[in-house]
């Protein structure tokens, strides 16, 4: 990204450039205030493979111009079906393609790359501010603004916006509390069709969940049909008991040694290289403080452990091409806060659950949806915003060995 001059006050400084924090960044400068966006990477980037957006999510990527290309990057897929993992019978399915008429708007698994570079591309055409190699460690609250600080650089904005996912530094300002894990682990991998043995047995048109005791298999597939995505979910004996290494790969072969043939066939197409394991975090008080505030991040955050350590990959109207004009001061508190989102939607259902939520997710799956939320948070009413994981959130790190 190009660099930019930290003094240059802004209306909002959003910490961290994934989904979250670019679709925040999105849906502000749409609404006409300067936003820039700090990430500590070298490059924008998501680890992970594939996400399923439901219609609430899909509409707000309509409303920012973006749904076609997310959707012609990924597939629609024709139906949601659900199998005993133990004999592979179908319990039942969900017609997935007639919720464009139903909803309004469609039901797309997509690539987590996929989408983050179309909100990429969304910020950059909304004259976001687009800042990498940023670390910040530490906001800085006054009565009228906050400071995003970093090591190099300090940001002035109205509003401070904290998208810093699990590991969030600034999250300390509205409470001390830490991820709480929720003894599951998710394998991920997605391959090339072309790559895979044998797809007689693959529904290539479906999204297929498996369900079974302590464990769940996702199957769809992604970039229009030419990769198929799996992930494996279940609950580890060893983090149940307390122990540290937990997760591994021979957990996964026995979490699904008495699955049907269609599992088992397909476990040795997951990456076994990398694992997620799967955290919460308990519901706050208050996700504002002063000029500061944080939205949530995606429904099923990880902690991705790691053999090796992999480099992180972790709008304007059409009729204007000139940035929008920015709408006259509104008075806001000052310190850190979060976005508004239903108390424990997560918990209705437990870690293992497969159904389709209204965020778009599947929780308790890895591949769940990170879409920005149907409602944008409002950084009107607050300095300062985070992205990080609160209520029914699970959070994501990447940790290496």
């Amino acid at each position: 990204m190009r660099p930019t001059d930290p003094d240059a006050d802004v209306d909002v400084v959003v910490v961290g450039g994934g989904i979250g924090g670019l679709g925040s960044a999105l849906a502000l400068a749409r609404s006409g205030y300067a936003v820039r966006v700090l990430e500590q990477e070298p490059e924008f980037g998501e680890l992970g493979a594939g996400l399923q957006i439901a219609p609430n999510a899909t509409r707000v990527l309509r409303s920012w111009d973006l749904l076609d290309e997310v959707v012609d990057l990924g597939v629609t897929p024709r139906r949601l079906v659900l199998r005993d993992a133990l004999d592979g019978s179908e319990l039942t399915h969900l017609d997935v393609a007639e919720t464009v008429r139903r909803y309004g708007a469609p039901y797309v698994v997509t690539h987590r790359s996929d989408l983050l570079a179309a909100l990429l591309r969304g910020c950059r055409e909304a004259g976001v501010d687009l800042v990498t190699d940023a670390p910040v460690h530490d906001v800085e609250l006054a009565a009228d603004h906050a400071v995003a600080v970093g090591d190099r650089r300090r940001d002035r904005g109205r509003v401070v916006v904290a998208a810093d996912g699990l590991g969030s530094r600034l999250r300390s300002r509205l409470s001390d509390d830490e991820p709480v894990s929720s003894a599951y682990v998710a394998y991920r991998g997605a391959l090339p069709l072309a790559d895979l043995p044998d797809t007689s047995g693959l529904a290539l048109d479906d999204v297929v969940v498996y369900i079974g005791p302590g464990c769940h298999f996702v199957q769809y597939p992604l970039r229009r049909g030419e990769l198929f995505n799996q992930v494996a979910v279940f609950r580890s004996p060893r983090a149940l008991a307390g122990e540290q290494e937990w997760g591994t790969p021979d957990e996964l072969d026995a979490a699904f040694a008495a699955a049907c043939d269609g599992i088992r066939e397909a476990l040795p197409n997951l990456w076994r290289n990398r694992w997620w394991r799967m955290y919460d975090r308990e519901p706050i008080s208050t996700w504002v403080h002063g000029s500061s505030s944080s939205p949530a991040t995606r429904p099923t955050p990880c902690s991705s452990t790691s053999r090796r350590a992999p480099a992180r990959p972790s709008r304007m109207p059409r009729s204007s091409p000139s940035r929008p004009r920015r709408p006259a001061p509104r008075t806001a508190p000052t310190g850190i806060a979060r976005s508004r989102r239903t108390p424990r939607s997560g918990r209705c259902a437990p870690p293992g659950c497969s159904a389709p939520h209204a965020s778009g997710a599947t929780c308790g799956t890895a591949t769940a949806c990170s879409a920005p939320p149907a409602t944008p948070c409002c950084a009107t009413a607050t300095r300062t915003t985070s992205a990080t994981s609160t209520g029914s959130t699970r959070a994501e790190r990447f940790r290496s060995r």
